[in-house]
């Protein structure tokens, strides 16, 4: 048969074979290799072959058993190695990503997919594989391994398969399962760890902070926020990213951990991504949610503690001293006043802290406590600031230590009542028909010191009330006519008349 090149076939013990040689097959193994002497009562007799084999010849047989099956043979199925991890395993109609390495029963080896360096990608039980591997994908788990023999006529039967399966051979192919998916899959949710407070779930619009470390079903690691030490940030819902996980942050916590896990028709489908997620991968995503908010969130305000008797409330305008702890929803610090001497200052309203803190900041009693949650648009947007990441909800933990009432924007004084109706003659201390600086100075001073009016809190008083002089002193020759002194109100309703 070597010389042929074409290996014997035969049924054992059903008379297709000389006498002898059903005797000496009997009880072979596979690479088995016998030496068998057949004399002639066994073989071919008195009579011989004609021109091959005389009569009453005895023969001599060197045999390797190459492969044995029987009719009723079924699948053998052995299992390898399997996952302690297993929520599903594959059935009917399922689309499976293996490896395999195929071998004859001697162990021949005819096929292998490592050699092309890629998976064997097909749908299981619809007449795309052979029956044997058909069956015996069934039941695996993603990452399982298996030894699968199929018998000849589960596998290519009489025909073989072009030069590297004879006839009738039987197949063993040693299978790792990378993963499977069904068509009608949706996206698959684990929730590992959900906080005990879940004030609000994120929903379509909302813009959502998280890191993820993102793997195929085998555990291969192809992307990671954690190695680029950076959230991703995007809105969900909107088709900003894969539909899998559009759907799967649907619902989740601030500080949730989830897994996520994606078919290939919610992800990166047949073509896969780049070089690193194959086509038709299944992946899966472990998020830890940072913060999300919606671009319409107003700035939300907890009161801890509020003192009892409070009727004076801050207002825009007013000065503030206040301490505050500021941090990212996850607790991770970044700001506190209590790092510096004293409280931090500043006038409500006139630009000089972020919009969601002034918010927060108003209608507040003095020894009042609150927690703000400022979303982005009303924090440090997009880009952020030093020490804050783009787009970070913050919280502010914040207590007002003391306040003083002020003035509208665009007055340095105003008075508490009706100015005097003689105004010049007052401040004109010497009656000399002009008012430099020093009256001008001892006067508003005085007028404060009554409580009969007010500087801007904040500054220096002698800047401001410089600066009160110098905006009435039109000519600048260092005093105040009858004919320049004017109060703000009035040169407000000036303005007024000049633009009507």
């Amino acid at each position: 048969s070597l010389d042929r090149g074409a290996t014997v076939a035969g049924v054992v013990g059903v008379g297709r074979l000389i006498t002898g040689m059903d005797r000496g097959l009997l009880g072979m193994c596979v690479n088995e290799r016998r030496h068998l002497i057949v004399p002639p009562h066994l073989g071919y007799g008195s009579i011989g072959v004609a021109g091959l084999i005389p009569p009453d010849a005895t023969l001599y047989f060197d045999v390797v058993m190459l492969d044995i099956w029987n009719k009723n043979d079924k699948l053998q199925v052995t299992t390898l190695s399997r996952p302690e991890r297993c929520n599903r395993t594959v059935e009917n109609s399922d689309f499976v990503r293996y490896h395999y390495n195929g071998t004859l029963l001697d162990g021949t080896p005819f096929d292998s997919s490592y050699s092309k360096g890629s998976t064997y990608d097909t749908y299981v039980g619809t007449g795309w594989l052979i029956k044997g591997m058909d069956q015996g994908l069934l039941g695996m788990c993603a990452g399982e391994k298996r030894s699968i023999i199929i018998p000849p006529f589960l596998a290519y039967g009489e025909k073989g398969y072009g030069t590297v399966i004879p006839p009738q051979a039987s197949l063993v192919f040693s299978v790792l399962l990378v993963d499977f998916h069904n068509p009608k899959d949706g996206v698959s949710l684990e929730h590992l760890e959900v906080p005990e407070s879940c004030k609000r779930r994120a929903v379509t619009g909302d813009f959502v902070r998280y890191h993820y470390n993102g793997t195929l079903m085998d555990g291969t690691l192809f992307d990671s926020s954690y190695s680029r030490n950076q959230t991703y940030n995007t809105y969900i819902g909107k088709g900003y990213i894969i539909p899998g996980m559009d759907q799967g942050l649907q619902g989740v916590c601030v500080g949730e951990q989830r897994r996520v896990v994606v078919p290939p028709h919610l992800a990166y489908g047949e073509n896969g991504a780049g070089d690193k997620i194959p086509g038709s991968a299944v992946l899966i995503f472990d998020v830890h949610i940072i913060d999300f908010h919606n671009p319409a969130d107003p700035v939300e305000i907890e009161t801890v503690f509020r003192p009892e008797g409070c009727n004076v409330t801050t207002r825009n305008r007013d000065f503030v001293r206040y301490h505050y702890n500021c941090s990212l929803l996850d607790g991770t610090r970044l700001f506190s006043s209590h790092d510096y001497e004293k409280p931090q200052e500043v006038t409500l309203g006139a630009n000089k802290v972020i919009e969601g803190l002034n918010s927060g900041l108003l209608d507040m009693c003095v020894g009042e406590r609150r927690v703000l949650i400022v979303p982005p648009h009303l924090g440090h947007g997009e880009s952020g600031a030093r020490g804050v990441p783009g787009s970070a909800v913050l919280r502010f933990d914040v207590e007002l230590i003391s306040m003083e009432e002020g003035v509208p924007e665009g007055y340095l004084f105003i008075w508490h009542g009706e100015p005097p109706a003689n105004l010049y003659e007052q401040m004109d201390l010497n009656q000399d028909g002009g008012i430099p600086a020093d009256e001008f100075s001892t006067f508003i001073k005085t007028q404060v010191a009554e409580g009969k009016g007010r500087l801007m809190p904040s500054s220096d008083p002698e800047k401001v009330i410089a600066d009160m002089f110098r905006n009435q002193d039109r000519n600048q020759d260092g005093k105040i006519t009858p004919e320049e002194l004017k109060l703000k109100s009035d040169e407000d309703q000036e303005k007024i008349h000049e633009e009507l």
